[in-house]
């Protein structure tokens, strides 16, 4: 069993749910292996969403459809309302991807898109925290850092070889101001191990010269 594909731009226009409802749309490529997982997560989404309509497009082959959304990677999800794009998910992100279904399949096909509540933010915080065994909230990337403090951060990090994610939290208001809250720390950057909070700078920088940011790290 798999996603009904779209193969092309009438074929979409022609869905119910494109003028009318909840539609979820995955651009896919066969080479891509966290774009077919993406479509494996999806279709056991679609049995627990049936208000849902979800499809999937062959990026590389149904060049109208990618075009005209302007997908330029897979994996790429996006989340429409009657015909109008109100989410988009890039790259391959399980636990945000279900919060993401979650959430879209509460709203109604006559309604504009919701601003999600607290609790579904704070479950969005906690799959951001999670998503690599060491995560840097930063302002910027690692590559492209925009203040002084992720700089040195990053590069403190590197200096250690320790491996991280990242998230850009100047791309995300919803994320800045909710995560000082989740973890009762006001400032960026932060750092999280284990989905458990180390610190800013100054702490990070005190428990990589005595070893011990190593150690958690391993320690689980």
């Amino acid at each position: 069993m798999s996603l009904t594909s779209i193969n092309s731009s009438g074929e979409l226009k022609a869905l119910p749910a494109f003028n009318n409802g909840l539609l979820v749309i995955s651009f896919w490529a066969p080479w891509s292996q966290p774009s077919v997982q993406t479509n494996n997560i999806m279709l056991q989404l679609q049995n627990q969403h049936k208000n849902i309509t979800f499809v999937q497009v062959e990026a590389e082959e149904v060049g109208d459809v990618t075009e005209a959304f302007g997908v330029d990677s897979v994996p790429c999800v996006l989340f429409l309302q009657n015909g109008k794009v109100v989410d988009t998910l890039k790259g391959s992100n399980p636990p945000v991807l279900t919060q993401k279904v979650s959430s879209f399949g509460g709203l109604s096909s006559g309604t504009p898109a919701a601003v999600p509540d607290a609790v579904s933010l704070n479950d969005r915080l906690k799959a951001l925290i999670n998503q690599h065994p060491v995560m840097a909230f930063i302002k910027g990337s690692p590559s492209a850092p925009q203040c002084g403090y992720t700089r040195k951060f990053c590069a403190l990090l590197d200096e250690h070889n320790i491996k991280f994610g990242s998230f850009n939290i100047l791309a995300d208001q919803q994320v800045r101001e909710g995560l000082k809250k989740y973890s009762n720390w006001p400032t960026y950057p932060q750092l999280y191990v284990h989905g458990e909070l180390v610190g800013g700078l100054d702490i990070v920088t005190e428990l990589l010269a005595a070893g011990e940011l190593q150690e958690m790290i391993k320690g689980q």
